[in-house]
C-alpha cells in the first residue's frame, strides 16, 4: 500500500491541502488598481496607451487580459506546491489556438509566451479556469455554468496529466493535437462545424493573402499602407536601413543553419508598427514584410520582449535576453514552433523576439461561443496545458498531487469564481480611474 511517506505528490497534500487550491485572498499591500496601471503602462509607446485603455474598458474579461502583472502579484501570495513548470505565464483562453506546422499540418496549442518563465504550475491553471468565467459571464451564461467551465478544465487538465505522466518522455515530446483528429474523435455535430469551418478558413490563409490586405503599390514598389493609428510607419526604412538591416542580421544569427540559409533568400522593403492584442498594445509591436527575387513576400511580427510579470515572484530568467527567453519558452511548451521564431536588440538595446505573421493561424471566436462549445473548449485548454506542464516539469508528482477524485477541479471552480468577482471588482475601479480623467482613453 503505497503512502504519502513515498508518495512525495500526496505528501504535498500535507502542507498545501487541494481544498486551500480553492482560496483566494487579496495579498498585503497590494498596490491601487490606478496604481498598478500606470506601472504597467511604463515605457509604453505614450501615443498608444490610450488605445489600450480604451480596449481593456470594454468588459471585465478584456480588463482581465490586459492584467496578467495584477494576478501575478496575488498568485504569488497564495499557498502552492512550488513544483516548477515552463508557464505560460500569461495562461488565458484567447492565448490558445490553431496553426500551421512546419509540415504544414494544422495542430491547436498554446500559442502566447510574452511572459513565459519556470513558475508554478498552479499559476497558468488559476488564470486559465478564470478566464473561462469571465467569458461564460461575458456570453450571459449562468453562474452555474460558468463555474462549470473552470472545474471542465480543471478536470481535463487532471486527467490529462495522469496520462501524460505516465507517457514514454519521446511520446510526449512528440505529441500534437492535430486539428483533423479533433475533428474526428468529436461527437459534437455544432463542434464539429465549428471545427470545419475554422479549418477551411486557415487552409485559405497565406502570405500572399495577408500581402493583398495590408499592402499597397507606390511607384512600382510595395509597401504596408498606414490605417492610422493602428498601423503606421514609425521609422524612415531609406535612412535607417543600415541600423534595421544589423536587427535583422542579428536575428539570423539566432536561427538554425537551414532556415538561415531560406532567411537570407529574402530582402526587407518595408517595416511598419501594428497594434495588437490587449496587454501588449504599447509595446513596440511591428511588422515587416521582406520578398525574395521571384516577389514571394513573407511578413514577420517583431514584438518587443519585456521582462516576465512572474520574475518578480520566481527567480530571474537565465536568459539575459528577455526575446531569447520567450523563444526558448516557447520551444519547450509547443509541440512544433515557427520555423522564423527567433530574437533580436535594436540600437537602444531593445529586447524583440520575431515570428511568422497569420501563418495559417486560428484564433477562437469565444465571444460567439455557447455553453457546449465553450465547455468543449476547456476541456481542450486543460489537456493542452496538462502536456505542457508534464513536458517542462515533474508530472508524476502533480498527478500524484491532484489525485483521482474531484476535489482539485472543485477547488479550481471555486476559485476562478472568487477571482473572477475580484477581477470585476478591479474592473470598476478602472473605470472610475477612466471616468475620472486619471487614465487616458481614446475616442477613435
Amino acid at each position: 500500500m503505497t503512502t504519502s511517506t513515498d508518495n512525495p505528490g500526496k505528501k504535498i497534500r500535507d502542507t498545501v491541502p487541494r481544498t486551500s487550491q480553492g482560496i483566494f485572498r487579496l495579498p498585503a499591500q497590494r498596490p491601487t488598481i490606478l496604481e498598478a496601471i500606470k506601472a504597467s503602462n511604463y515605457d509604453r509607446v505614450k501615443d498608444l496607451i490610450p488605445i489600450r485603455m480604451s480596449r481593456m474598458s470594454t468588459s471585465p474579461f478584456a480588463f482581465y487580459r490586459g492584467t496578467a502583472d495584477i494576478m501575478a502579484r496575488d498568485l504569488s501570495s497564495l499557498p502552492h506546491t512550488r513544483l516548477q513548470v515552463q508557464a505560460m505565464g500569461d495562461c488565458h483562453l484567447m492565448n490558445f489556438g490553431g496553426f500551421a506546422t512546419p509540415e504544414r499540418n494544422l495542430i491547436f496549442d498554446a500559442n502566447d509566451f510574452d511572459e513565459t518563465l519556470p513558475a508554478p504550475w498552479e499559476w497558468d491553471v488559476k488564470r486559465l479556469a478564470t478566464s473561462f468565467v469571465l467569458a461564460a459571464r461575458h456570453n450571459n451564461m449562468r453562474e452555474t455554468d460558468a463555474q462549470q467551465m473552470a472545474v471542465d478544465m480543471a478536470m481535463a487538465y487532471r486527467t490529462g496529466m495522469a496520462e501524460y505522466a505516465r507517457m514514454n518522455a519521446l511520446d510526449l515530446w512528440y505529441m500534437k493535437f492535430e486539428m483533423h483528429d479533433l475533428l474526428n474523435r468529436t461527437r459534437s455535430e455544432k463542434v464539429k462545424t465549428l471545427l470545419k469551418e475554422a479549418m477551411d478558413r486557415a487552409e485559405k490563409s497565406s502570405h500572399t493573402k495577408v500581402f493583398y490586405q495590408i499592402t499597397q503599390s507606390v511607384l512600382g514598389s510595395f509597401e504596408i499602407a498606414d490605417q492610422h493609428p493602428l498601423i503606421y510607419h514609425p521609422i524612415d526604412l531609406v535612412q535607417q536601413k543600415k541600423k534595421v538591416q544589423s536587427f535583422l542580421d542579428h536575428y539570423k544569427s539566432t536561427l538554425q543553419d537551414d532556415r538561415r540559409y531560406l532567411f537570407s533568400q529574402y530582402n526587407i522593403v518595408d517595416i511598419a508598427l501594428k497594434v495588437v492584442g490587449v496587454g501588449s498594445v504599447g509595446t513596440r509591436c511591428l511588422v515587416a514584410l521582406l520578398m525574395n527575387a521571384k516577389d514571394d513576400p513573407l511578413f514577420l511580427q517583431v514584438k518587443e520582449a519585456r521582462t516576465s510579470v512572474l520574475e518578480a515572484y520566481t527567480s530571474k530568467s537565465k536568459y539575459p535576453h528577455n526575446g531569447e527567453r520567450i523563444v526558448q519558452g516557447q520551444r519547450l511548451v509547443q509541440a512544433a514552433s515557427d520555423i522564423f521564431l527567433g530574437w533580436s536588440t535594436d540600437g537602444e538595446n531593445r529586447h524583440y523576439y520575431l515570428r511568422q505573421l497569420r501563418d495559417r493561424k486560428i484564433a477562437p471566436d469565444v465571444e460567439h461561443f455557447d455553453k457546449e462549445i465553450l465547455a468543449a473548449y476547456a476541456g481542450l485548454c486543460g489537456k493542452v496545458l496538462a502536456r505542457a506542464h508534464a513536458k517542462t516539469g515533474q508530472g508524476a508528482v502533480i498527478s500524484n498531487y491532484l489525485g483521482k477524485s474531484e476535489v482539485m477541479d472543485e477547488a479550481i471552480g471555486k476559485f476562478a469564481v472568487a477571482y473572477a468577482d475580484q477581477t470585476e471588482k478591479d474592473y470598476a475601479d478602472f473605470l472610475k480611474a477612466v471616468k475620472g480623467g486619471k487614465l487616458p482613453v481614446s475616442v477613435k
